[in-house]
């Protein structure tokens, strides 16, 4: 899983560098997961989710606090995670996850982002299918075969620990994620360079030349849209610098 691993971290060594947009995406998540439950993270799993999420990100605590607090308020405003697949160049696939208070204006922002940049977008399970939704852990490390050990002990279900350029990488089932975290900070490891649900692609393919230019100006585009929370590929970039 190496090359999906480096995709990961190109991928969110570019969101740090924005942090303003980060953080707006996170406080409207963080908002909506407490919006959909209890406003406290200790009995909502999914807001707990998101905070450790954001938490990696280095989203200020006000910011997550306001986002908890406003959600307790009487705002009647309601956020819809949204979903929308498609492809770009060469046989690139897309996946786009939202996060919106008003779904005629997302999936016509998507759909039209999707067809003035090279793409075009499918119908819902065209393209997921071929991705496997996994929580992926990574942090310092050179000793992967302790981390296994640790996690196996703890009674986590994994799939994979890897180490990967000086990183452990823990691969492992998406409803694991709070339950990893646990076991790593239980054993001491608190800081993560990624702590994150990725749809990893089962296969990778790998464009140049003008295929490639067109998939990254479809991906920064989309990812630019404010109603985009996430945005995954198959497109191997371990060679773009």
């Amino acid at each position: 899983m190496g090359r999906k691993w480096m995709n990961i971290r190109e991928k969110k060594g570019k969101k740090d560098q924005d942090t303003s947009r980060i953080y707006a995406k996170f406080g409207i998540e963080i908002y909506a997961a407490a919006k959909s439950g209890e406003p406290d993270p200790e009995s909502n799993s999914k807001l707990k989710l998101a905070i450790d999420r954001a938490k990696t990100y280095n989203v200020p605590k006000n910011i997550i606090d306001r986002a908890i607090e406003k959600a307790k308020g009487s705002d009647d405003e309601q956020f819809e995670e949204l979903r929308y697949e498609g492809f770009g160049p060469s046989g690139s696939m897309i996946i786009v996850d939202a996060l919106t208070n008003n779904v005629n204006r997302t999936a016509g922002n998507v759909r039209s982002l999707y067809g003035k940049n090279g793409g075009n977008m499918g119908v819902s399970g065209s393209v997921s299918y071929l991705f496997d939704n996994t929580a992926v852990f990574a942090f310092p490390g050179d000793d992967a075969e302790e981390i296994m050990m640790v996690l196996l002990e703890a009674d986590v279900d994994i799939r994979d620990v890897t180490e990967e350029e000086g990183q452990i990488v823990v691969y492992g089932e998406p409803t694991e994620f709070s339950h990893i975290k646990e076991a790593l900070e239980a054993n001491g490891i608190t800081e993560f360079d990624v702590a994150e649900l990725e749809m990893l692609p089962k296969t990778e393919v790998t464009l140049e030349g003008s295929d490639l230019n067109t998939f990254l100006h479809l991906i920064d585009v989309l990812e630019e849209d404010e109603d985009v929370q996430k945005v995954y590929h198959n497109v191997d970039l371990s060679h773009v610098d």
